[in-house]
């Protein structure tokens, strides 16, 4: 299982409170990155987009993972009820590149390259892949005993 390097979690840590500031911007932002991709959308509950309720959930949920990347056995709760969504939804793990496609552009755009530089988006990069890693085997375990 990917790891982060102790830099990059001390960058996701140090860009919390801009998270908790733009985090709605920076999903609203990734989602139609993301749905640019038609077969990605068709999986998305359009309701909870249309009310915003999809894009602040994650929005939480990132903040949540980058205030607690240092000691993830506390988001133990939020990733296996993730994981079940996920499952339910049918995502896949080769929907994790798409998301990352889309996702770290968003926090450049949404924040600018000043403060989303590439060190941080790099940072970013390893979380992403880190707890990407971790819900991919959990839910093929999930696939696997459904």
């Amino acid at each position: 299982m990917r790891t982060a390097s102790a830099q990059a979690i001390a960058t996701v840590k140090a860009t919390a409170p801009a998270l908790e500031k733009h985090g709605l911007d920076i999903t609203t932002a990734m989602y139609k990155r993301l749905f640019e991709n038609a077969e990605v959308a068709a999986m998305f509950d359009r309701a909870a987009q249309d009310s915003g309720e999809q894009p602040r959930r994650l929005a939480a949920a990132i903040l949540a993972y980058a205030r607690n990347i240092d000691k993830l056995g506390t988001l133990t709760g939020p990733v296996q009820r993730m994981v079940a969504r996920h499952v339910e939804t049918g995502v896949k793990a080769e929907h994790y590149p798409l998301v990352a496609e889309a996702l770290l552009p968003a926090i450049r755009d949404v924040l600018g390259a000043e403060v989303a530089t590439d060190a941080v988006l790099a940072a970013w990069g390893e979380a992403y892949w880190m707890l990407a890693e971790i819900l991919i085997a959990a839910e093929a375990e999930a696939y696997a005993t459904a």
